[in-house]
C-alpha cells in the first residue's frame, strides 16, 4: 500500500500472527503431547490470565499525584518441540490493559517469540532467541515496536549453582502520534547467579546494563540495574519471594530546567506470594517505589499492588 510505514506493517503482521495462533487455540488444547519415534516430543501449551493493578505515586510535596489502577487480560499460546538435548519453542502472547477512569485510554501489547535451547556437554547450555513486540511500554516511550535477538549462556557445574549471561540487541521504532515515527537501537547485557537450597528455595543476584541510541533527542538513554531476591517455599504449592532492586537511568536528550541531562534513580523493595496449585497460577505482589531525580517533578514515591490469576493448559 502506498505510504504505508514500517510501523503500520509491523503492527499488521504482529496482530495477524497473534490472531492466527489464537484461532488455533481450541485445536491445540485438545492435542496432548506427542512422542515421535526418533525421540522428539511435540507439546502444545496455552495460558490465560486476568489481573488487577492498584498503583499511586506522588511528588514529595504531594503537588502531583498519579493513580495507575488497571485491569489486565493475558492470553498465551505456544508450541514446544524437544528431545533430550534440544528444545525449540514458538510462542504468541497478548496483554490487554483496561484503565478505569475518565480520559484514560486502553492499551495492548503483542509479543511473538522463537527460541532454541541446546545442551552442550554436561554443564553448559546455550539459548538463541528472537522476539517481536508491538506496542511495548519502554523506559523512553509508551508506544514502542521492537525486534530483538539474544544469546544466553548457562553454566551449572552443580545443581546448587547456576550462572547465566545474556546479550541482547534491540531495534526500536516509536509511535510519536501525529509526528513521524522515530527509531532507536542498542545492546543489553544481563548477568545472573542463582543458588539453589532446595525445591523452590533460591537466592538470586542479577545485574543489567543497557543503552539505546537514537536521533530523537527524547529517546536515547543508558541504564544500570541490580536485583537481589530470595524465594522460600511455605508449603508444596505456596512460596514467598522478597526482593530489592536498584535502577539508575540517564537520558541523552531530556534536560532539567537548569540544562543538565535528566538522571533518575529508583529503589524498589517488594514481596511476592506465589500459589501454584496444580495448573492454577495465583500471584500477588506488593512494591514500594522510591524515585529520586534531578528533575523535581520526577522525585516521587508510591506503591504498586498486583494480583493475577492464571491457568496453564
Amino acid at each position: 500500500m502506498t505510504g504505508e510505514t514500517s510501523l503500520t506493517r509491523t503492527r499488521r503482521a504482529s496482530r495477524a500472527c497473534a490472531s492466527l495462533l489464537a484461532a488455533g487455540l481450541a485445536i491445540l488444547l485438545g492435542t496432548p503431547a506427542v512422542a515421535q519415534d526418533d525421540g522428539w516430543v511435540l507439546d502444545p501449551t496455552a495460558r490465560v490470565e486476568i489481573g488487577a493493578v492498584s498503583a499511586q505515586s506522588a511528588t514529595r510535596d504531594e503537588q502531583i499525584i498519579v493513580d495507575g489502577d488497571a485491569f489486565t487480560f493475558r492470553g498465551q499460546i505456544g508450541l514446544n518441540l524437544e528431545n533430550d538435548r534440544t528444545r525449540l519453542r514458538l510462542e504468541a502472547d497478548r496483554i490487554e490493559v483496561v484503565r478505569p477512569g475518565e480520559g484514560r485510554r486502553e492499551s495492548n501489547r503483542d509479543r511473538l517469540t522463537a527460541q532454541l535451547d541446546q545442551d552442550i556437554g554436561k554443564d553448559w547450555e546455550i539459548q538463541l532467541r528472537g522476539r517481536v513486540y508491538d506496542d511495548l511500554v519502554t523506559a523512553e516511550s509508551s508506544d514502542t515496536d521492537e525486534t530483538q535477538a539474544s544469546v544466553r549462556v548457562t553454566y551449572q557445574p552443580k545443581r546448587a549453582h547456576r550462572f547465566r549471561l545474556r546479550g541482547t540487541w534491540r531495534d526500536r521504532e516509536y509511535d510519536n502520534g501525529s509526528a513521524d515515527a522515530t527509531k532507536g537501537d542498542g545492546p543489553r547485557l544481563d548477568a545472573e547467579y542463582r543458588h539453589r537450597m532446595g525445591r523452590y528455595h533460591y537466592f538470586s543476584l542479577g545485574a543489567r546494563t543497557e543503552s539505546i541510541k537514537s536521533d530523537d533527542a527524547d529517546r536515547g538513554y543508558s541504564r544500570q540495574s541490580a536485583r537481589v531476591s530470595y524465594t522460600r517455599p511455605l508449603n508444596r504449592n505456596l512460596r514467598v519471594r522478597p526482593a530489592l532492586e536498584f535502577i539508575n537511568t540517564e537520558f541523552d536528550g531530556r534536560l532539567t530546567p537548569d540544562g543538565a541531562r535528566r538522571k533518575d534513580q529508583l529503589i524498589v523493595p517488594e514481596v511476592e506470594l506465589l500459589w501454584w496449585p496444580d495448573k492454577w497460577r495465583v500471584e500477588a505482589e506488593a512494591k514500594y517505589i522510591f524515585s529520586d531525580s534531578n528533575q523535581p517533578t520526577r522525585q516521587r514515591e508510591g506503591y504498586r499492588l498486583t494480583l493475577s490469576v492464571g491457568y496453564v493448559f
